[in-house]
């Protein structure tokens, strides 16, 4: 069995939890022992769409037409587009009816969580395709609890020992809680908070350009980092503030569950079912909710629930997003074949982890 990764728009959303989560298919079809490629030349039995842009609709068409299947990620929804980019409000309605006809141009629809498959199954949407719900997954081989990763990034920050700190990631918009996240640090001056991530601020609304450029100093905004620098900001902080209010899943926050840091986060519908407050992470409704969490973690009332909030991210874990991926795969009739890679390049990985 050999998948096309088609990656014809990845600089667009290379540094997006899109982006991230085309990196985290290609590790998980690893895993499945499937031969991955990114050339759209070379042959192929399957294709992996996980963008919105016009490339990829002419890239489904262009497969369908020489009889491939065609696996569409939907990863965008009109709820998660609204309250981004400037005028994303006022263009929302034909976003969905565009990205509705993307979606509907595959042979079958994975999106990230039931919320989301919710969403794109009701009447406003008119899907007409199968929709599978399989989360983006995440390797928590990696993500996990390290000190010394936490004393490093304390170290590179001047951060003293005693210091709290609240950390966040994510685009300067409005949805992922920004301003929410500002003002909540203008009101807690004696805690440090960390924006991980980047936007350019000529593409968001006149408020969140405000918001940046007079943040009070307690407020750091260190831009997009590598992978090793943000498990080592998850590590050394004392909580996660994940105050976003639409989310399709949320790569970051399994990213926070799995280096077992306090999670405080907006009580949103996708997180009604899944995470529990009070038993994985705390959640509040405003800032002051928000404030309190915070507090009670930083003084030692809050009870500890990084250890939960860790077996809620194992559930999503690479080895097993592959075997629920390749069971999608079966039931959707595309052929299964394994590939397996030589030894040398594919140590410990494959059907042997599956297994495991």
């Amino acid at each position: 069995m050999k998948t096309l990764l088609y990656t014809g728009d990845q600089k667009i959303v290379s540094k997006s939890g899109v982006g991230e989560a085309v990196r985290h298919q290609k590790r998980i079809l690893e895993l499945m022992q499937y031969e991955e490629t990114e050339d759209y030349k070379m042959d192929y039995d399957a294709v992996h769409i996980n963008t919105i842009f016009p490339g990829s609709l002419l890239m489904s068409r262009r497969a369908a037409r020489q009889g491939k299947k065609v696996i569409y990620y939907a990863h965008s929804t009109m709820e998660d587009f609204r309250n981004s980019f400037t005028g994303a409000n006022l263009i929302a309605p034909l976003f969905k009816k565009w990205i509705t006809f993307c979606y509907n141009s595959g042979d079958i629809i994975i999106t990230p969580t039931d919320y989301s498959k919710q969403l794109l199954e009701s009447r406003e949407y008119r899907i007409c395709k199968p929709i599978y719900s399989l989360s983006n997954g995440i390797d928590t081989a990696f993500w996990k609890r390290d000190e010394e990763a936490g004393a490093r990034f304390r170290k590179k920050y001047g951060i003293c020992e005693d210091q709290k700190v609240a950390v966040s990631v994510g685009h300067y918009i409005d949805r992922k809680g920004i301003l929410d996240f500002i003002e909540m640090a203008g009101q807690m001056p004696e805690t440090e908070f960390y924006w991980f991530g980047y936007t350019n601020l000529n593409v968001v609304p006149a408020k969140i350009r405000r918001a940046v450029r007079t943040a009070p100093a307690n407020v750091h905004f260190p831009g997009y980092v590598s992978r090793e620098e943000l498990k080592e900001a998850y590590c050394g902080s004392d909580v996660f503030l994940f105050l976003t209010k639409e989310e399709t899943e949320g790569i970051v926050l399994l990213e926070a569950l799995a280096c077992e840091i306090p999670v405080v986060l907006r009580d949103i519908p996708i997180y009604k079912d899944w995470l529990w407050n009070g038993i994985d992470v705390y959640k509040g409704r405003d800032i002051e909710e928000f404030k309190q969490a915070a507090e009670g973690i930083f003084s030692g009332k809050a009870r500890n629930l990084t250890a939960q909030g860790r077996k809620m991210a194992a559930e999503r874990d690479y080895k097993k997003v592959a075997k629920k991926l390749k069971r999608i795969y079966q039931e959707s009739g595309i052929e299964v074949q394994e590939y397996t890679l030589p030894a040398k390049e594919h140590p410990a990985s494959g059907a042997a982890l599956l297994q495991s």
